[in-house]
């Protein structure tokens, strides 16, 4: 089925942008991996190459190339890629795996998260138990809902297939080179294929194709 296609990690991401790779390939689905990403950089991090990264905190490795701004609070366990920029009043909760040449922006907060390389979170974001692909942005105040108002486990619907998660949390699954716009709100367990593009403002749910506008009245057409 084309849809179920679009959920799995290998149709998502490419995993050679991501320090997570190892870790990744064990699941065929994206939210399988996000149970286990805390202790993931715990046996990640003492193994990273001291002549590339610090550990500054206790669990909490920056690479030395990093820009991490003074008023930004950083929580283990974490690790922050090469050259990416942490930002003015950024808030890395813990669990956060931030991959090469990204930007975690002003007031931005970080939980339980994945962040493939060249990734934006920029600004007035919130991003949780989500896994981001290569060159994902997030378009100011747009922010991953990961929680259902019920409580109750997610389950991903799709046209043609659902798949019960097991999970309570899941924020969104982004695929490689996908553009949300501002302020759009993405529903617990949101999975956005790659290439596609969510209009500023929109409310998504379910899964959007790759290569797929999705437009603020839900309407998606085929990317050109």
């Amino acid at each position: 089925m084309a849809q179920e296609e679009q959920v799995k990690i290998v149709d998502l991401f490419t995993l050679d942008e991501t320090i997570a790779k190892p870790y990744l390939e064990q699941f065929t689905y994206p939210w399988e991996a996000l149970a286990g990403i805390h202790d993931y950089i715990l046996e990640l991090g003492p193994t990273l190459p001291k002549d590339l990264y610090d550990e500054v905190a206790e669990n909490v490795w920056i690479a030395k190339s990093a820009k991490v701004f003074d008023t930004a609070y950083i929580n283990g366990p974490c690790i922050i890629g090469e050259r990416t920029q942490v930002r003015q009043a950024a808030f890395i909760r813990g669990d956060a795996l931030v991959g090469n040449d990204c930007v975690v922006g002003n007031s931005a907060e970080l939980k339980n998260v994945i962040i493939s390389n060249n990734c934006e979170v920029p600004h007035y974001n919130y991003c949780g138990d989500s896994i981001l692909g290569f060159h994902a942005h997030m378009g100011a105040g747009s922010i991953t809902s990961n929680i259902k108002a019920d409580r109750k486990n997610i389950v991903i619907k799709g046209k043609e297939a659902s798949y019960e998660t097991g999970r309570r949390k899941i924020g969104a699954l982004l695929g490689d080179w996908t553009e949300i716009g501002c302020n759009a709100v993405l529903n617990p367990g949101t999975v956005v294929g790659k290439n596609s593009q969510i209009y500023p403002t929109s409310c998504v749910r379910g899964i959007v194709p790759s290569n797929t506008i999705y437009k603020v009245n839900g309407e998606q057409v085929e990317k050109r």
